[in-house]
């Protein structure tokens, strides 16, 4: 679990709402903390067969989610460099 001295900001808090199974994974969708809808797909690099997907599903439909992302730096702080050979030109 991500904590806040990681660099990483709560976005969303999310209740499954409804799990719906994709041919490669499955589309949870959700009701967040701030009473927006959310929507997030989830993709899986493997096969599943009918009994782990079932299993699966259920499980995600009792979950819930805590969305973090890494805070970035303002784009007025960064510091534009000039283009090379810029200063090269000035004669």
């Amino acid at each position: 679990m991500a904590h806040p001295h990681d660099g990483y900001v709560p976005v969303a808090n999310l209740e499954v709402t409804a799990v719906v199974p994709q041919s490669a994974g499955f589309r949870l969708q959700g009701i967040g903390a701030d009473g927006a809808d959310y929507l997030m797909e989830m993709h899986l690099d493997m096969p599943l067969d009918q009994r782990t997907r079932a299993v699966l599903g259920e499980m995600l439909s009792q979950s819930e989610w805590v969305v973090y992302r890494r805070a970035q730096e303002p784009f007025k702080s960064q510091v534009r460099r000039k283009p090379a050979g810029s200063e090269s030109k000035q004669s």
